[in-house]
């Protein structure tokens, strides 16, 4: 076994100790759940061993934040980092597993139950209910991870949501989160991350969510060109 699937394996076990760690302490202080996340982000960075760095800035006017989806990390170094409570469109079934769901349940995450297609009405009304409370909706448009560079097509989710509330979107590009910890090869590496924050969207455009897609790939390729 490579050491690297080594390193991995004891990832793995931290990272759910860790997660039952930090699910207690929101059970316990209802009200400090922002702080025990961002703090169990920091954790993670340091038993991994990696270091991140922010290019742009989270825009205070943003409600809605798209971000590419390569790892479990990309989720651990926002909620690091992020200034503001993000409230995250999660998958119904990782908030079904017992003890580790309610990392999703307790803070009032919204989940996503892909099986019903009817889904998008409470969705939206869950949605319009985080914003009033000033947290920012956070989505991986994709839908799942993808590997490599490329971007998988975006799915409609964001464009239903923001067609009914008008929120305003801003696009995260995150780099390297992969290299870190890559679920597809079981392998965890100590490395560098980068979040970009991208301008503000222009919603009115009725194809915004293709150009969001194609300014993030942008961002993407330039970057795998720089450390080519």
């Amino acid at each position: 076994m490579s050491l690297a699937r080594i390193r991995a394996l004891f990832y793995a076990i931290w990272f759910i100790f860790t997660v039952v760690c930090v699910v207690i302490a929101m059970a316990v202080k209802n009200s400090s759940h922002r702080r025990f996340r961002r703090i169990w982000g920091r954790f993670q960075r340091y038993g991994i061993g990696y270091d991140i760095q922010i290019i742009g800035t989270p825009d205070p006017r943003a409600q809605l934040v798209i971000a590419n989806h390569q790892s479990i990390m990309d989720i651990v170094v926002l909620e690091e980092t992020h200034p503001a409570d993000i409230c995250w469109i999660a998958k119904k079934e990782i908030a079904d597993i017992p003890i580790i769901g309610k990392i999703i349940t307790l803070p009032k995450m919204i989940q996503v139950d892909r099986s019903n297609p009817r889904d998008l009405v409470r969705i939206v009304h869950e949605v319009q209910q985080r914003v009033s409370e000033r947290r920012v909706i956070t989505m991986f448009p994709e839908g799942t991870r993808h590997r490599g560079t490329q971007l998988l097509q975006f799915q409609s989710g964001a464009k239903a949501i923001v067609s009914k509330l008008g929120l305003r979107v801003q696009p995260v590009v995150l780099i390297g989160t992969q290299h870190i910890a890559n679920s597809h090869d079981f392998t965890v590496h100590s490395g560098h991350v980068k979040i970009i924050y991208l301008d503000l969207l222009d919603t009115s455009d009725k194809d915004w969510l293709q150009h969001a897609r194609e300014a993030m790939q942008a961002v993407i390729d330039e970057n795998e060109t720089a450390e080519a």
